[in-house]
């Protein structure tokens, strides 16, 4: 036998655990070579979340050429999103004039701003691409490019549709009700009979 031969069957017996002593020569170590985080700025928060959806959807992503078969220059994409979105009331909006208390300091009135949508959040856990095909030409571009899919378009555009989707879901409106409740609880707890909260 060879010394390649014997090198050969020594590489493979270490690699199927044949021979406990030796390491395995394919095994792979990891190593996390990441900076520290670096905090940017802190921002003081004065909105008050009142509500929270969660969506999902499976967008379909289909490019084609238009003059070549898919085959060679096209491709399509399925892709999983799931995602939530934050409706938020600004608290910091209220002006001086936003809040009106009566003498015997037993009623308050109070005018809030509309709530608002806060940015889509897509959950990385349940988020993917379920199926992609791509032509020849695409796998050749993908392959020099690094950017094999462009997954990025597709987030996009996922979070572009559920934004429009939480727009028209009602999430609004709950969190309106939500801040208004909020409100009047705390605003009772602390003594008011009557508390008036206007939105918009």
């Amino acid at each position: 036998m060879t010394l390649a031969a014997i090198a050969a069957v020594l590489l493979a017996s270490a690699s199927l655990h044949l021979l406990p002593g030796l390491p395995d020569p394919f095994a792979e170590k990891t190593t996390d070579r990441s900076q520290p985080v670096l905090l940017k700025s802190i921002q003081d928060m004065s909105r008050y979340t009142a509500a929270s959806g969660n969506f999902q959807l499976v967008v379909d992503l289909d490019h084609e050429a238009a003059f070549l078969p898919p085959g060679l220059l096209g491709h399509r994409t399925l892709y999983v999103a799931a995602g939530s979105v934050e409706a938020y009331v600004d608290l910091g909006q209220v002006s001086g004039s936003g809040v009106s208390v009566s003498a015997d300091r037993r009623s308050v009135t109070i005018s809030l701003p509309h709530a608002q949508l806060g940015q889509v959040a897509l959950d990385p856990k349940q988020s993917y691409v379920y199926s992609q095909e791509r032509g020849l030409f695409d796998r050749i571009g993908d392959f020099f490019s690094g950017n094999p899919g462009n997954q990025q378009q597709v987030e996009q555009l996922a979070s572009q549709r559920i934004q429009n989707a939480a727009k028209s879901s009602g999430l609004l409106e709950h969190a309106e009700q939500n801040t208004r409740n909020a409100l009047q609880q705390l605003l009772r707890s602390l003594g008011f009979t009557t508390v008036d909260v206007h939105i918009g």
